[in-house]
């Protein structure tokens, strides 16, 4: 059968998502056109597929933006400055590209003729929260400046939808599991690395409640945004999580999962300190099930085990020395602008 939406452009798509999306988008015949300024290089890619183009870029340059989307039926926009310690490093590079470029992408993908604009908004959105599920209609309470960007650009996208041009937003949890392009300064890989490498896990606070994702279900879900009905996802905006645990809770999944996986580290230890970092809430997302009948396959503990894996297959060296596992540490050695 042949795919409506064939040509796909992903923006930051060389990061710790697109690592994983583009070879499965590739695999099932999809055309890819990367945009993303490599701060991370791009040789975990398959660059050798004749159906990847990878274009060095800036989203926020738009005449280079509005040549990658020529021929372009669907853009997944992935392409941000990631996480609040990221943003503090320079409130001015991630300010113009987490927010004041999102709109111009927005009205260059339109007029290029694009049918479907997927938006990646963050779940960090709600800040904290008591409610005991958090659905897509509660309110937005950001704490950061990265969470407030990400649920201003929402609006923006849904302004320019129309009978041509669907614009759907995703909320998803924090990611885990192992990627070709790792990043391991995520809760539950930071927890793993500690735990595999150091031989015992700290804990930052403990209580705060966290959503989490595994990577291949965070896939999954761009992957069905490209295949679902469009009047089923026309201005809707979509939860992505699946359990909803305490930093101490997934820190005792890690320690049971490793101590599974490495018996000859004997018994890791949880260490607890206090952390400044209250962000707590527990998402809920009923509603994507409901509308497109999306569940998650993978769990915390299959996250866990994959980057097991990738230690014990040595795709994960110097783990706490290479500043490429970690965005602001990357960012912060090459002076990014």
């Amino acid at each position: 059968m042949t795919k409506q939406l064939a040509k796909v452009l992903v923006t930051g798509g060389s990061g710790y998502v697109g690592s994983v999306l583009i070879p499965q988008l590739l695999d099932e015949g999809y055309e890819v056109t990367t945009l993303d300024i490599p701060y991370f290089g791009k040789n975990h890619l398959p660059l050798d597929n004749p159906n990847l183009t990878t274009i060095d870029g800036d989203i926020r340059d738009l005449p280079t933006v509005k040549s990658a989307m020529q021929g372009i039926d669907a853009v997944l926009h992935l392409a941000c400055i990631s996480n609040d310690a990221s943003f503090e490093l320079d409130e001015n590079l991630s300010t113009t590209i987490n927010l004041d470029a999102f709109e111009p992408i927005v009205v260059a993908a339109k007029e290029a003729g694009i049918k479907r604009f997927v938006y990646c908004s963050s779940s960090s959105v709600y800040g904290v929260s008591d409610a005991p599920e958090v659905t897509e209609d509660h309110p937005l309470v950001p704490l950061t400046l990265y969470n407030k960007y990400k649920g201003e650009c929402e609006p923006r996208l849904f302004k320019h939808m129309s009978d041509d041009f669907t614009c759907v937003t995703i909320r998803p949890a924090t990611v885990c599991g192992y990627g070709p392009r790792c990043r391991l300064d995520l809760s539950v890989n930071i927890l793993t690395n500690h735990a595999i490498n150091k031989g015992k896990i700290t804990v930052f606070g403990g209580k705060q409640k966290r959503p989490n994702l595994h990577i291949q279900d965070m896939c999954a879900v761009y992957k069905l945004m490209l295949t679902a009905p469009a009047e089923l996802i026309q201005g809707e905006t979509f939860n992505a999580g699946y359990q909803n645990y305490t930093i101490m809770e997934i820190a005792e999944f890690v320690k049971k999962v490793v101590e599974e996986e490495f018996p000859e580290k004997g018994d890791i230890d949880i260490v607890v300190t206090e952390s400044d970092d209250n962000r707590s809430y527990h998402i809920n997302s009923d509603k994507i099930f409901r509308v497109l009948g999306f569940k998650p396959t993978h769990s915390i503990e299959d996250a866990v085990r994959s980057l097991c894996d990738a230690f014990r297959d040595g795709k994960l060296p110097s783990s706490f020395d290479n500043d490429w596992y970690f965005n602001v540490r990357t960012m912060q050695a090459i002076e990014a602008t």
